[in-house]
């Protein structure tokens, strides 16, 4: 029940804004369990909702012959991230998370504006996007920096969305094998992963009802103030969780 109403819940905001059910679910999730519980059940309903998002749209070709370093370098460097989940004590991880989410939550909030220009983007797409991959295997959050730098290029609305979709959908193909040859994926959270899928695809037709009733701004600010609130408290936990231990 509570893994079925999370993804309702973070199904809504992506149908209402397009993105957040990764950031959404990731962060409620990893309150109730650990974080490679968390981002495995998370696999399959990113998966199909983001593809939806990226083949919708007449943007798919432009996007792939200027943006193909970037997604290459996000999907092919998850696999170094994804390390750090069996060398590294997940507890730091989760802090890790909760720290992205702020961060990412204080960045809608101010609405700072990055700017790449052209000259700059053949460097700055594959560092961004290898940055992003590195996180996305960490902690399972696609958002920072990647989507930061899809906002900072100049891209149209529909096309920003779009991007945002195929850049969700190669990171949640990475995180899914690197979790699988890692033995973090499969068996009963493969099939609750899928199961999961059904809230997800509900929340998306509601939140896309709900887009045309509410602000759009106003959702956003609202988001914002709870992935801050969400991301803070998982930090937070996290520190306590180490503060605990004995010599910390």
């Amino acid at each position: 029940m509570l893994i079925a109403v999370v993804f309702l819940l973070a199904g809504t905001v992506k149908g209402v804004v397009g993105l957040g059910l990764p950031t959404v679910s990731l962060g409620l999730l990893t309150a109730a369990f650990d974080l490679t519980t968390a981002m495995a059940l998370m696999v399959v309903p990113s998966f199909v909702t983001n593809l939806l998002q990226a083949v919708a749209g007449g943007n798919w070709r432009m996007l792939v012959r200027r943006l193909w370093p970037f997604f290459a370098a996000a999907g092919l460097t998850v696999w170094v991230g994804a390390a750090a989940l069996v060398s590294l004590d997940l507890v730091l991880l989760s802090g890790l998370l909760g720290l992205l989410l702020a961060a990412y939550a204080v960045q809608g909030l101010a609405g700072v504006d990055l700017s790449v220009t052209a000259r700059w983007q053949p460097l700055a797409g594959p560092a961004f996007g290898a940055a992003n991959g590195v996180l996305t295997g960490m902690t399972g959050s696609f958002v920072v920096p990647g989507v930061l730098y899809l906002q900072a290029i100049g891209l149209g609305r529909d096309a920003l969305v779009q991007a945002m979709g195929m850049l969700f959908t190669v990171s949640t193909v990475a995180l899914a094998v690197a979790l699988e040859h890692r033995g973090l994926l499969g068996g009963p959270l493969g099939l609750a992963s899928a199961v999961a899928l059904l809230p997800a695809v509900l929340g998306m037709a509601l939140g896309q009802l709900l887009r045309r009733r509410l602000p759009e701004a106003r959702f956003r600010r609202v988001f914002f103030l709870a992935v801050l609130a969400l991301g803070l408290y998982i930090a937070a936990n996290a520190a306590l969780g180490l503060g605990g231990r004995p010599g910390l």
